[in-house]
């Protein structure tokens, strides 16, 4: 499924200057920026930026970054599931996931994420869309920032709420084996009751048939 695209921008001012919050990002235009070393959650900084020029490319794949002059301070994607999970099995077009979200620690406390969020859901195609995300604890940077797995959920959960995602339940099992595990989705408004049943199906594929 692909729209076309209406790129959205605004400046945050926070304690270390201004950033500027924009995307839908072109890889032609990521090109010309500097990714943060810090910006390592995932995998190291140079390895990371080249997974989300990957994901620029990808006919569905989005990115949001947060920058100072050409600098990538933060960042999030949008792209299809991954193949070997759950949430693929659908071959639903019209349902992608938040991938990934991640903004250096000089800038945390500031905002970025719920705007980066908010400011993705700005754009009408995403009406056509489920979109979600799959948080596990596991994922969390709780030493960094020094919160507690319930304490950090909290706080996923209100940056999420900015983008209108909201709790899900599910039986997955990854998501299922720790109680801080969550699925968190929003459904656009012109999506499908078929599309809302098969995510629903999606959700729940271990029930028993008696």
């Amino acid at each position: 499924m692909e729209h076309i695209r209406t790129f959205y921008s605004n400046t945050v001012h926070t304690p270390r200057g201004e950033v500027i919050v924009e995307g839908p990002i072109l890889s032609s235009e990521l090109e010309t920026m500097t990714f943060h070393e810090d910006l390592c959650s995932f995998r190291v900084a140079p390895q990371q930026y080249e997974a989300i020029l990957g994901i620029s490319k990808l006919p569905e794949g989005r990115i949001i970054v947060c920058r100072q002059d050409r600098l990538i301070v933060g960042y999030t994607t949008f792209v299809y599931p991954d193949p070997l999970e759950r949430w693929s099995e659908g071959k639903m077009d019209n349902l992608i996931e938040l991938g990934a979200i991640e903004v250096i620690n000089d800038f945390r406390g500031a905002g970025l994420g719920k705007e980066m969020l908010r400011l993705s859901m700005l754009d009408d195609a995403m009406e056509d869309y489920i979109v979600i995300t799959t948080e596990y604890y596991w994922h969390w940077d709780l030493k960094r920032t020094g919160l507690s797995v319930w304490d950090y959920r909290k706080v996923m959960e209100k940056m999420m709420n900015a983008g209108g995602l909201e709790y899900y339940a599910t039986d997955d099992p990854e998501i299922c084996s720790h109680p801080a595990n969550c699925l968190m989705a929003r459904i656009g408004k012109r999506v499908d009751q078929e599309s809302i049943e098969r995510f629903d199906r999606l959700r729940f594929m271990n029930r028993l048939m008696y």
